[in-house]
């Protein structure tokens, strides 16, 4: 199972997560207090080490903006969270070969509904509860009648605590943010912790 831990905003958030080596790492271009400009994103993706996939998260972007970033390599993957519709996806893709996750505000069994057939401009589905950054869980037991025909990644207030239960669902990823913080700031140990408990994991 992959592990994807966003909201990285300083140096030694990288350094952490050089340590931990999860799969995806998660730079947030959208307003938030993890913000990160495309030159700061540039020099933290720097220091990044191999083999982590930088992702950038983006909310309504300039499609010129993602593809710049994509193509100086400092995304290799692009988190889209707000209303971008068909149109933006096709162009999207029409203007770089960026893999691409949509998220999905699960609001309920209808949210889910329309996923059970594939998205021919998403690569993968990111479902969380609103509009993401909520630090709470969606009603994960929905996903047991309800799969996505692509895979997904599980996110919205997965910490150590709920970690089991997440990961019983079988997604193709976590996605985690809050949950390893302390105090609004990314925390070591908890990174560390989490991507050992997660790899230790047998399906």
């Amino acid at each position: 199972m992959k592990i994807k831990i966003c909201g990285l905003c300083r140096e030694e958030d990288v350094s952490f997560a050089n340590e931990a080596m999860p799969d995806f790492v998660g730079f947030v271009f959208a307003p938030s207090r993890r913000h990160v400009s495309p030159s700061q994103a540039a020099r933290l993706r720097a220091r990044l080490q191999e083999p982590i996939i930088p992702v950038g998260v983006f909310v309504n972007a300039a499609i010129a903006e993602i593809g710049a970033l994509f193509a100086d390599g400092v995304i290799a993957i692009a988190q889209l969270h707000g209303t971008e519709d068909t149109a933006y996806l096709r162009d999207l893709k029409a203007r770089c070969a960026v893999p691409v996750i949509r998220a999905v505000p699960v609001e309920g069994p209808e949210t889910l509904v329309p996923w059970q057939h594939k998205d021919p401009f998403a690569d993968y589905l990111l479902l969380d509860s609103g509009p993401g950054g909520t630090g709470r869980p969606f009603q994960w037991d929905l996903l047991r009648s309800l799969k996505p025909a692509l895979p997904y990644f599980l996110a919205g207030g997965i910490t150590l605590d709920n970690l089991k239960e997440g990961l019983s669902y079988r997604p193709y990823g976590i996605d985690v943010s809050s949950g390893v913080e302390t105090k609004g700031f990314k925390d070591r140990a908890k990174m560390i912790r989490l991507v050992r408990r997660v790899r230790e994991d047998k399906p």
